[in-house]
């Protein structure tokens, strides 16, 4: 292929994921479904006016880690800190239950299947995948009722934030335990020596970069210089560690999160993602989902899939903060609250592509769990915030 021709692809996925975002956004979908839509339609599934190329899959992988850069770096530690044991058990119980639910419904369509076996890990996968939370639709919600100070808005997205720790570390395990030159003990032990290694090695660094924050406040050099520690983590959790790279660019974002000057850090990483590598990403997503090979058992598998990852996220989530002394509607509102998909579903599923868990096809479960679970969300939050205020009338 000739080089300029990736330069035409470049124009086409920009411009058809900005239009299809748009119209995505106008009718209350995420901006993401637009951007995957438009893949798509442009990729070999439909049109077949753009080909998913090397230089196009390097593109979208910067996308991601990217994407979980910014994760990081949004995520506010001192609160996490503070919600205590309350939102991490319910974080557990939001992680754990929908991945027993996703194992069991993949072993329900194809077959159970022996510890080790390649099928025995895309059931787990399957169940990793419906481990995310997004929070943001959720967030956007409460800001509009004015609910999101209260203590069930402050449990949700405390709550969603580790969720989202817990389910990369799963995930982590769950590749490094798909090797098949892996052992348990080995995979255990790389795992936990990262995580420590960071924990050491980001104290120093976030130090490190505090003192430049302070010399240097608001320049350009801080950014540069966290992207450049973006790619340093991502890199050497999968080169020396056999860790998923988006691990490590989240950790550094982690790293990051508590200098005075990370929301300029990611206002500049956001530029880039949000002008281009996000869109390839999302678009990259469209390009490679193969629905040629949709039939019968994959629209039931789909519709199986939407259905069990939002029960199960309101089952473990609202059982747990029901175990916490929170009352029923209260509990039915976390529950609620943390049922919502997005990014890091996609995410994660992409890694399990990359890595053979997962079919091109069952990118189509996903983005029906994205599309269902971000419409649905906010309507059934209003329904039971609005009974409590007719109660209180």
């Amino acid at each position: 292929m000739e080089a300029y021709v990736i330069l035409k692809d470049l124009a086409i996925i920009i411009v058809f994921a900005k239009v299809f975002g748009l119209i995505a956004r106008k009718l209350k979908a995420p901006q993401v479904v637009g951007e995957i839509i438009a893949g798509l339609l442009i990729g070999p599934s439909v049109f077949g006016i753009v080909e998913l190329t090397d230089f196009i899959s390097q593109m979208a992988e910067i996308g991601v880690i990217l994407l979980m850069f910014s994760a990081g770096l949004e995520t506010n530690l001192k609160d996490l800190m503070k919600t205590g044991p309350k939102a991490f058990a319910i974080a557990c119980a939001g992680v754990f239950v929908p991945l027993v639910g996703g194992t069991l419904l993949y072993m329900g369509f194809y077959g159970t299947a022996p510890w080790g076996s390649e099928k025995f890990f895309s059931a787990v996968f399957i169940g990793v995948i419906m481990t995310a939370t997004s929070v943001s639709i959720t967030v956007q919600s409460l800001k509009e009722m004015g609910k999101l100070q209260g203590e069930i808005g402050t449990t949700i997205l405390s709550a969603a934030i580790i969720d989202d720790v817990i389910g990369i570390i799963v995930l982590t395990f769950v590749i490094g335990f798909k090797n098949p030159d892996s052992n348990p003990g080995r995979v255990v032990l790389s795992t936990v020596l990262f995580f420590v290694l960071a924990i050491g090695l980001g104290f120093g660094i976030y130090k490190l970069f505090k003192l430049v924050d302070f010399k240097w406040p608001h320049t350009h050099r801080i950014p540069i210089l966290g992207l450049a520690l973006c790619f340093v983590f991502a890199y050497c959790a999968e080169r020396f560690f056999g860790i998923a790279d988006i691990t490590g660019a989240y950790v550094a974002g982690i790293i990051l999160c508590s200098i005075k000057d990370h929301d300029y850090i990611d206002d500049k990483v956001e530029t880039n993602s949000y002008m281009l590598f996000g869109p390839v990403f999302f678009a990259s997503i469209g390009l490679k989902t193969d629905i040629s090979h949709v039939n019968a058992q994959i629209i039931f598998f789909s519709i199986g899939f939407v259905l069990v990852a939002l029960l199960t996220k309101i089952i473990g989530c609202g059982l747990m903060s029901k175990v916490l002394k929170h009352s029923w509607p209260d509990s039915l509102k976390i529950g609620v609250g943390m049922m919502t998909r997005g990014e890091v579903a996609l995410i994660v599923t992409q890694k399990g592509l990359a890595v053979g868990m997962v079919e091109p096809v069952y990118f189509t479960a996903v983005i029906l769990l994205i599309i269902v679970s971000s419409i649905s969300t906010p309507i059934i939050l209003k329904l039971l915030y609005s009974k409590d205020d007719n109660k209180k009338i």
